[in-house]
């Protein structure tokens, strides 16, 4: 997704650029609106009317009379697909992710919408890349970016990047990694605000120093997590809690990464909290991952008070 990362940060209006309206348009933007909603609401909550508003829009694709009408809906129908997958990675349902964003790509084929299949095969690679997956994530970022061809977006140019980088960097691939960092945040310079349909949010500067981040935390590159923090202020800044928390971690990660262990699990016990508030399995489980990076003979209190609260977690 949204999507991601991609991590969102200022929310922008859906765009009719595409030609679709009337029906499909209105379903797209109600899709938009629950996106939106992700960023401060738990997403156990959210699936179920995702889901239902899946099953409307497919069950409207059914009896609709025109083939172009019916492209315009599976383009409606690949979008919520692509946002229950990611509500289903929030919860920690990785089989359930998968399946959504298999689902949300093969509509986008019958939608023939080429971008549309390109942002779905992106946020699979995205899924995969901060699962670990790195062969596989990088595989499916250069296939969405193929299936481009000529006609790129910049800002669906610059993002792509950052997936690769994601991917490059849970190989431990350090240099490759840092060359399309640069390379995503040229990209971005001078790329006009409003992303296009199926954006939601923004992809600009702030978010490629988020990716740089998220990166430097999985090399353990302390240096790349401190210079890209101030950069990525905007995404730490933004309404959206989740997303919020999830680079607080990577931020403490880099902490850790540098001796400063205090400093690291303060940030991680914030986030965590955050995490246990909105029952999000993404980031408990980013979480343990940090707790599993740090093992002393006797852990200091910030520590055990972090540990503290990893025991009461029962999502």
């Amino acid at each position: 997704m949204t999507t991601a990362p991609a991590m969102p940060a200022l929310a922008t209006p859906i765009s009719t650029a595409d030609g679709s309206g009337g029906q499909a348009a209105t379903l797209r933007s109600a899709t938009a609106a629950f996106r939106r909603m992700d960023g401060s609401t738990a997403s156990r909550q959210l699936v179920e009317p995702v889901l239902a508003h899946l099953r409307l829009i497919q069950k409207i694709a059914q009896e609709a009379g025109h083939r172009e009408q019916r492209a315009r809906l599976a383009a409606a129908g690949s979008e919520a697909a692509g946002l229950v997958a990611w509500l289903s990675w929030d919860m920690g349902d990785h089989g359930s992710a998968r399946t959504w964003y298999g689902a949300a790509f093969k509509a986008a084929r019958r939608a023939c919408h080429p971008l549309l299949a390109a942002y779905q095969l992106g946020s699979l690679a995205q899924f995969e890349a901060h699962a670990g997956n790195a062969a596989q994530g990088l595989a499916l970022a250069r296939r969405a970016r193929r299936a481009l061809e000529a006609e790129c977006p910049a800002v669906a140019d610059a993002w792509l990047s950052g997936v690769e980088a994601l991917a490059l960097a849970a190989a431990g691939d350090a240099v490759a990694a840092g060359g399309v960092l640069d390379d995503a945040a040229g990209k971005v310079r001078g790329v006009a605000a409003q992303a296009p349909w199926p954006w939601v949010f923004t992809f600009d500067g702030a978010k490629v120093a988020a990716v740089r981040v998220s990166c430097g935390a999985r090399l353990g590159r302390a240096d790349w997590v401190s210079g890209a923090q101030d950069d990525a202020g905007a995404v730490l800044a933004s309404g959206h809690e989740k997303q919020r928390a999830l680079l607080m971690l990577e931020i403490a990660s880099g902490h850790l990464a540098s001796g400063r262990i205090d400093g690291a699990f303060d940030l991680a016990k914030r986030a965590l909290e955050v995490g246990v508030r909105y029952k999000s399995g993404r980031i408990v489980e980013r979480a343990r991952s940090l707790r599993r990076a740090y093992a002393p003979v006797v852990p200091p209190k910030v520590v055990r008070d972090f540990d503290d609260c990893m025991h009461d977690v029962f999502l």
